[in-house]
């Protein structure tokens, strides 16, 4: 079936940005770098840091540093597909349920389609065509439900695979950074220093593109997230030292 919209009454589109409109479209990506990265970061240096006070062994310490990153990457890529499995889920039973709905009390939901349309300022004859032209088309009746009724979008097809790798992936690259003094230096505490400024160096340099991404303020952004990530670090890094003793 055809579902491309139908434009042949539509009149020529007029004049707009020269480069054309600029909206962000990839928020679900970015919020899985956000949640994958920042963990990466600051959970692995928590640890590394924590068990700088108490071992001056850096093997092992890059040993039990690669098996958090190990166990959070598949962890926390495993929650990000859950949760986008759970939506896709939610979506599919609840565009069943609308379009039961439609089909056992077609009066009403034609109702509720005038109501949500009345919202938006449609009165009278044109509030009854607009609800009429809705209805005549199944699908786009239920698509129409869905979005302005229950404010719910179709998840993206494959969306749970590329959260998980999304996700994982950008756990397993946060990890590293903390991580890497200690595989490339022989001493501890030079090795904490380095992995301190490096991680708070990430923090800044990741807040920045990604409020550059989404066209906010970069300097707000890249505060932000060092001040988040900075604060999640060193509670982590107290606990860790309160309970290594």
């Amino acid at each position: 079936m055809d579902t491309a919209p139908q434009r042949e009454e539509l009149p020529p589109a007029p004049p707009g940005p020269p480069e054309g409109e600029q909206h962000f479209t990839a928020s679900e990506t970015v919020r899985d770098l956000v949640i994958g990265m920042a963990d990466g970061l600051t959970v692995p240096f928590a640890l590394a840091a924590g068990l700088s006070g108490a071992i001056a062994a850096n093997p092992l310490i890059v040993t039990a540093g690669l098996a958090e990153i190990a166990a959070g990457c598949v962890a926390m890529g495993l929650g990000g597909y859950l949760a986008a499995r759970t939506d896709a889920q939610h979506f599919e039973a609840e565009r069943s349920r609308e379009e039961q709905e439609i089909r056992d009390y077609p009066d009403r939901e034609r109702w509720e389609v005038s109501v949500i349309l009345h919202r938006y300022g449609l009165r009278g004859e044109t509030l009854r065509q607009a609800t009429e032209a809705i209805a005549a088309d199944r699908r786009r009746w239920v698509d129409f439900m869905m979005r302005f009724e229950l404010d719910l979008a179709e998840p993206t097809p494959g969306r749970a695979a590329r959260s998980a790798a999304t996700i994982g992936g950008a756990y397993a690259v946060g990890g590293l950074i903390p991580l890497s003094p200690y595989i490339l230096l022989a001493e501890t505490r030079p090795a904490l220093m380095v992995s301190a400024t490096m991680t708070g160096i990430a923090l800044l340099a990741f807040g920045w593109l990604k409020a550059r991404a989404t066209g906010l303020p970069p300097l707000r952004g890249a505060v932000q997230t060092f001040g988040i990530g900075g604060l999640a670090a060193t509670v982590a890094y107290l606990i860790a030292q309160w309970v290594g003793g």
